[in-house]
């Protein structure tokens, strides 16, 4: 009986009720060849196209862990600065990609704008230590001379107002920066409601917490502004910081003239 089994099996595989084919034998049977063809794809994956920034389009990233910032994109290149994944006010590290390219062994390393002292320095992080890029099309600029700040989007102004900048003796310093984080829950009457913390970092204030970090917030003060009356940092008239925060997300490069 169990031989009668077997052939009886074998037969059924043959005949194509089993799934499987005679050796030999066609694969398209008369049902089959009744289906219709298959659906064009609902999705087409194009081909890879490099990401590339535009006149009013920047890219940044943030820290995914603790880095070497390198004066060149090889592992043996010197080290220009250890970088942590968050701020002192313990919000993400992010950081302005410039470009990108691979090293000798075929790994990829980002060129980044580094938040350290002397300001405008950069250095080349692996790309595996930071995140998906993001993308910005604001550019936050303020005036030291003209004691304004504009906000732009797409190259285009979409917000001015008078700000207080540091002292000659304690100066706003000057360069490309990067807006990283905002913060509320240092509200008080003397930084008002609002306050963004930048990349950009005091030259004479090294000694202050976390090294000097310049910031953009709020005043108890407002009849003080325009004016140079900070220790570095931007100041602004409450109701200005306010509409300057529904419009200006963490990422957007700021320029101090």
């Amino acid at each position: 009986m169990a031989a009668l089994a077997v052939t009886v099996t074998i037969s059924l595989l043959w005949a194509g009720l089993g799934g499987s084919h005679r050796p030999g034998a066609s694969s398209v049977t008369g049902s089959d060849a009744a289906l219709p063809a298959a659906p064009t794809p609902a999705l087409t994956i194009g081909r890879p196209e490099p990401l590339r920034s535009s006149g009013f389009l920047s890219r940044w990233t943030s820290l995914r862990t603790t880095a070497l910032a390198r004066v060149r994109p090889a592992a043996s290149a010197g080290v220009v600065a250890e970088l942590r994944p968050t701020t002192p006010e313990g919000t993400a590290n992010v950081l302005a990609v410039l470009r990108a390219r691979p090293d000798a062994a075929g790994a990829l390393w980002v060129k980044v704008r580094l938040p350290i002292l002397p300001n405008g320095r950069v250095g080349w992080v692996r790309r595996q230590a930071v995140g998906a890029y993001q993308t910005a099309n604001t550019h936050f600029v303020v005036d030291r001379r003209g004691l304004r700040a504009t906000l732009y989007r797409d190259g285009k102004a979409v917000f001015n107002a008078p700000v207080g900048v540091g002292t000659a003796s304690w100066p706003t310093p000057a360069g490309e920066f990067l807006v990283r984080s905002e913060l509320t829950r240092y509200a008080s009457p003397f930084y008002g409601p609002v306050a963004f913390g930048t990349s950009a970092r005091s030259a004479v204030l090294t000694d202050w917490p976390a090294g000097g970090f310049v910031g953009i917030h709020g005043t108890s003060e407002p009849q003080l502004l325009p004016g140079r009356v900070s220790h570095g940092c931007i100041r602004m008239r409450n109701p200005d910081i306010l509409r300057l925060a529904e419009l200006m997300p963490v990422g957007t490069p700021l320029t101090i003239q």
